[in-house]
This record gives C-alpha cells, structure tokens and sequence, in this order.
C-alpha cells in the first residue's frame, strides 16, 4: 500500500471513529445506530490528546446548543491558549527566589515560550491572582514574566511552597469557564 493511499485510509478511519465517539456521547447507550455503528464494541470516551479533548468537548457543547451565535465562535482562540498553556506547563523556566512573607518566581523562556509566557501569566494574575491564601503582582521581564507571590499566613506560606508556581496556576475552577468565554468570542485575544 503506498504511503498517500495508507494516509487516506487512516484519515478516513480516523474520522469514522470520531463520529462513533461522538456519537457515543449523545446517544443512549442502548441505541440502535450505536450498536450498528460500532458492532456493538464500546469506544474510548477520550477523544485525543488533551488540548483536542478539550476542543472537542466544547465544539461538541457549541453544536448541541441551538442558540450558538457561530458569527461570534473563534476555536481558534482557545487554541492558541491551549498552546500558551501547554509551553507555559511544560517549557518555561521556572525559579523562586524567597520573599519575606512569599516569593518572586521567575518564569522564564525564549520566543514562543516565551509569549506564551507573558499571555498566560499575566492574564491568570489579573483573573485569579488574589485567594484567599494569596496575592499576586506580575511584570514583564527580558524573558518572562515576575510574579510577586504574598501569602497571607504562615499555613498560606506552606500551601504556595507545596504547590509550587504551576500548581497554583492551576488552582481553582476558572479555567473551564474562561475556555468557554473564549470559545464563544465573550473574550477573545486572551
């Protein structure tokens, strides 16, 4: 089999399993098209890596809401978070340097990691920056961003050191309602 007939063939079964999954998730598990569709063989509930997961399950919310304004949709915006967050997550640099009551963390990396850097970081800082364990104050630098890190108490010290810079990034149910926001253009260039 050449090589453009094989990827054909593979784009195709691609496609085929994606619909079935999709299917799998709006249909009741009883139904006959489900049983037709995939012999009655259950499929993976995941639908790819995760930044894919993550679209499809909005694209997926997008499509089952009859009110969607597609003129407003941009996928392609929370795309590129996905993608800052991603370089974010796993190619900057990350220091601390001990503060008083907190720390400075320098967040560091070189060009795309680097933008990605100031757009997230920046971004959460204004969104999710203050807890009820936490203040935090970010600045631009050559490389990254400065995040000034206060902790309100000695257990609030002991927390930001355990999780870390990317586990406070993470802190929170925030994300999930700003990936829609971007999603359905409520904020986009974000």
């Amino acid at each position: 089999m050449n090589l453009t007939r094989f990827a054909v063939v593979l784009t195709a079964s691609f496609l085929a399993v994606t619909s079935a999954a999709s299917a799998q998730n709006s249909m009741p598990m009883g139904s006959m098209h489900m049983d037709h569709a995939t012999g009655g063989q259950k499929l993976p509930t995941e639908s790819g890596q995760s930044a894919f997961a993550a679209i499809h399950e909005v694209v997926t919310m997008l499509e089952a809401d009859p009110k969607t304004d597609w003129s407003k949709v941009d996928i392609d915006d929370l795309r590129q978070h996905l993608i800052d967050m991603d370089n974010v997550m796993l190619r900057a640099k990350i220091g601390y340097q001990p503060q008083g009551n907190g720390e400075i963390v320098h967040v560091t990396g070189d060009g795309d990691v680097r933008d990605s850097i100031r757009r997230m970081v920046d971004m959460h800082v204004r969104m999710a920056g203050t807890t009820k364990d936490w203040s935090m104050k970010a600045h631009d630098t050559d490389n990254g961003v400065d995040v000034s890190i206060v902790a309100t108490s000695p257990s609030a010290m002991q927390k930001i050191r355990a999780l870390g810079f990317i586990g406070m990034m993470s802190d929170g149910m925030h994300h999930q309602m700003h990936h829609w926001m971007l999603a359905t253009g409520a904020m986009s260039g974000m």
